[in-house]
């Protein structure tokens, strides 16, 4: 499956939304990791709960990006749609919320690997499940 998926990035019939997709992730990635530093170090909020924070805003930032470039062929528009379409994708990135945590809190507390390492793991492990719902559902 990583290697179909590492395929379509290179050549296929979904590799400008996979290209676009990834830049995307990478980009609010980023975000998110700036934000869980402010909640953690500068906050001193827990680290599970300040992820959290920083997923759900990251998903919103993630849904406007991806619905304005990587899926304009099937780009919400009106406010209905766009709404619907934001929901869509909270209830998606929703359930990669727990996979994100529970990878993040693996690698952290038996792992012993420090938060933000262990985030971009998180992240990436649950991205591979978001693209896949996302581009069938929210897009599809």
């Amino acid at each position: 499956m990583v290697r179909a998926i590492l395929r379509n990035l290179v050549s296929g019939p979904v590799a400008v939304q996979m290209r676009r997709f990834v830049i995307v992730g990478a980009f609010t990635a980023g975000v998110q990791q700036i934000l869980l530093w402010a909640f953690v170090d500068a906050a001193e909020i827990n680290y599970l709960i300040g992820a959290t924070v920083a997923i759900e805003i990251t998903i919103l930032l993630s849904y406007v990006f991806n619905n304005a470039w990587t899926f304009e062929a099937t780009q919400h528009t009106g406010t209905g749609q766009y709404l619907r379409g934001m929901l869509k994708t909270n209830l998606v990135r929703g359930t990669a919320i727990p996979i994100q945590l529970g990878v993040l809190y693996a690698l952290v507390e038996w792992g012993e690997i420090m938060y933000l390492v262990a985030n971009v793991v998180a992240i990436f492990v649950s991205g591979l499940y978001r693209f896949a719902l996302d581009s069938q559902w929210t897009w599809g």
